[in-house]
């Protein structure tokens, strides 16, 4: 990607907002410093076993409040320690719980993606809505794009231009709201997707730090991602309307052949085949809900409970079924499927594509074991919440502490999961032990995982985003783009989190078998 030269309009951006661009600046030169997660990981590893040496040899200890024994801290770099790191390695990975379920809806996904049905259907979303709606539209398909994992990016993110193009608005704000509506929104998706497994399976493993029987649900947190879902897409309609849409520098280059950036258009063929797609997954539905419904049914738990249900247990497996189906249904209609001998492949793609993911997860995976093994974890939260206990810290402040940390650190460590396994392990402990369910603490980290991520250059996407942008004004640059994303952000941060005081404060489930409280 060429090096853009200063524009007008960015020295205008820039002009109204320098201290931002000059954050924007430092943050990428600190983040650049920052060594990659999987190494990331491995430094930690050295730097806890180093603060457990110290705490070993001075006897910290406290008493669990589960079973009111005393625990110690141990020494990582002894004999003891070398042991465990070494015989566990392999267990550690294999049973990391995000790990197998990942790849299992991952393999469904990829079906889904890579025949061509999701890009199909996202087509359909923006272009069949009026002009009035098309904000909307995008915005909220870029919440549910998630299922697509990173692809949504590559996806909707030039599409977003497309479709404002198509009803004569600017294909610059198009590719502002898609990429803030993905980034910012990222974990409010109304439909299950890959990232929920990775953190129910990081939330699961810091939540049995205090109790070994605690197991988070991939859709845990999924009634409060509906709402979530519809909130930022209203809430970026009405940013865009009422600021975005009247700032002066929205046209594209004077010289630009709009005709080369792509169309809309689905061919008939595709048209029948996600229609054909459409009805099959419906179809699978009504029959999910047939074996499901019933109190009696054998995919329910003790006493027809859902919460803890065969169903729940399975929820990745299912997810995976519906996408890979549907995803089969399309290839086959439009040929993009030779037979179902090609499903295989597909499905090793998608694997492939997650292959970066699984290593990262080899490095946390050895950091969780190595944190769990010290029982610094104990130690960190039992003193944590005693200290808020003492100090009488009401929960609302406690959650917004909580928001702020993570924010902060999202700027710098824009993977969530990466992110998650650092704070998770202390977090989750520590606000169980003040009560706080782990569902609601990883509430919280989706709020702050998503937020700053539309504004920070350390993104991968954000990049990715700037070189859409440049396709229609060449002059763009990080400051052009962090200054039509910062508004939205800054929008959905606050009325997301206040969604969260409500929902807290009422005491609404978070999600199928979640505690209230």
């Amino acid at each position: 990607m060429s090096t853009p030269t200063t524009s007008p309009t960015e020295e205008r951006s820039e002009d109204r907002l320098p201290f931002v661009i000059r954050a924007m600046g430092v943050v990428e030169r600190v983040g650049n410093a920052l060594p990659s997660p999987f190494w990331l990981f491995w430094i930690l590893a050295l730097i806890l076993g180093a603060i457990s040496a110290v705490l070993a040899a001075n006897g910290v200890s406290v008493v669990s409040p589960s079973d009111h024994k005393t625990v110690a801290v141990r020494n990582l770099f002894s004999g003891d320690g070398l042991a465990m790191a070494m015989s566990t390695a392999v267990e550690n990975f294999a049973t990391f719980p995000p790990m197998a379920t990942i790849v299992v809806v991952i393999m469904g996904v990829a079906v889904a993606e890579r025949t061509g049905f999701l890009a199909a259907v996202m087509k359909l979303g923006v272009s069949r809505v009026p002009a009035s709606a098309v904000v909307f539209a995008v915005a909220f398909l870029g919440t549910v794009s998630h299922v697509a994992s990173a692809a949504a990016y590559i996806i909707l993110v030039p599409l977003g231009g497309l479709a404002f193009r198509a009803v004569g608005r600017s294909p610059i704000l198009g590719i502002v709201v898609a990429y803030t509506s993905i980034a910012s929104g990222y974990d409010a998706s109304p439909v299950p997707t890959p990232n929920d497994t990775i953190f129910a399976g990081i939330t699961t493993a810091a939540a049995q730090l205090v109790d070994k029987d605690v197991t988070v649900s991939p859709v845990s947190n999924w009634y409060f991602n509906i709402a979530s879902s519809l909130l930022l897409a209203t809430v970026i309609t009405l940013v865009t309307r009422w600021v975005l849409a009247k700032r002066p520098d929205l046209d594209p280059d004077p010289d630009l052949d709009l005709e080369d950036l792509g169309s809309l258009h689905l061919s008939h063929r595709e048209r029948t085949a996600v229609r054909a797609a459409c009805f099959t997954l419906l179809g699978m539905l009504v029959v999910l809900a047939a074996l499901v419904i019933p109190t009696g049914s054998p995919l329910r738990g003790k006493g027809g409970s859902i919460a803890e249900s065969p169903f729940l247990d399975g929820i990745a497996f299912v997810i995976a079924v519906l996408f890979g189906v549907t995803g089969i249904v399309y290839g086959l209609r439009t040929g993009a499927l030779k037979g179902l001998g090609d499903t295989p492949r597909l499905m090793a793609d998608g694997i492939k594509q997650m292959a970066p993911v699984l290593v990262l997860f080899f490095a946390i995976a050895q950091f969780l074991a190595y944190f769990d093994w010290t029982h610094i974890g104990d130690v960190l939260s039992v003193k944590s919440a005693d200290l808020l206990d003492q100090a009488n810290v009401p929960a609302p402040i406690i959650f917004l502490m909580v928001l702020a940390l993570l924010s902060v650190v999202n700027v710098l460590v824009t993977s969530g999961s990466a992110m998650w396994s650092i704070a998770a392990p202390v977090l989750v402990p520590t606000l169980m032990l003040l009560s706080v369910p782990p569902e609601t603490t990883q509430a919280l980290f989706r709020i702050a995982d998503s937020g700053s991520t539309a504004i920070t250059p350390m993104s991968p996407y954000f990049v990715m985003a700037l070189g859409f942008l440049q396709r229609y004004r060449k002059s763009a640059g990080i400051g052009t783009l962090a200054s039509y994303t910062l508004p939205l952000a800054i929008a959905m941060t606050i009325t997301w989190t206040a969604l969260f005081f409500l929902w807290w404060a009422i005491g609404l489930p978070l999600g199928p078998g979640a505690p209230v409280r």
